[in-house]
Formats: structure tokens, sequence, C-alpha cells
């Protein structure tokens, strides 16, 4: 008669289906979406293409956009994460 009680029991606990709550809401995963993007957008800046001859200095490696723009877009980057993380949600 116990066993019946406890297997009626068990199987109360798997009828109930338990609720996932996520860490964030959903505009924290849409900012730090946006912050991934801006950090990739950041490194794609800093590539560049292959030289021509590895022999002869490109002075391409210094311009504006590898050592001025893509650091500083890496860097808003990662404080948009920062601001997705400790954004509030309404949720």
């Amino acid at each position: 008669m116990a066993l019946y009680f406890i297997l009626q029991k068990m199987a109360k606990k798997e009828e109930k289906h338990p609720t996932q709550d996520f860490a964030f809401g959903k505009e924290n995963y849409i900012i730090m979406l946006v912050g991934i993007a801006v950090i990739i957008l950041g490194f794609a800046c800093m590539s560049g293409g292959p030289s021509k001859d590895p022999n002869v200095f490109d002075p391409d490696i210094f311009s504006f956009r590898r050592i001025t723009l893509a650091p500083i877009l890496v860097i808003l980057g990662f404080i948009i994460e920062v601001y997705a993380v400790l954004k509030k949600s309404k949720e």
C-alpha cells in the first residue's frame, strides 16, 4: 500500500513541467547581439588584404581605419556588452 502512494507522488512530480527562467530579458539579449556585431565589425576593420610583395613595406597598415577606428569599435562593443549585462530587465 505504501509503495502505491510513493509511486503516485512520483507520477505527480513528473507531470509538472518546470518553467525555464532565463538570466536576462529579451531586450538584454538583443543589446548583447548588437555588441557582438560591433566587436566583429571592429575586428573586420583591423584586418587587411594580403601584401602584394612581402619584401616591400606597405604603409597601408597605418591607416586611420586600422589604427584608430577599429580599436574604438572593439572597445565600444565591449562597453555595449557590459551595459547589456548590467541593464535591469523589465520582466
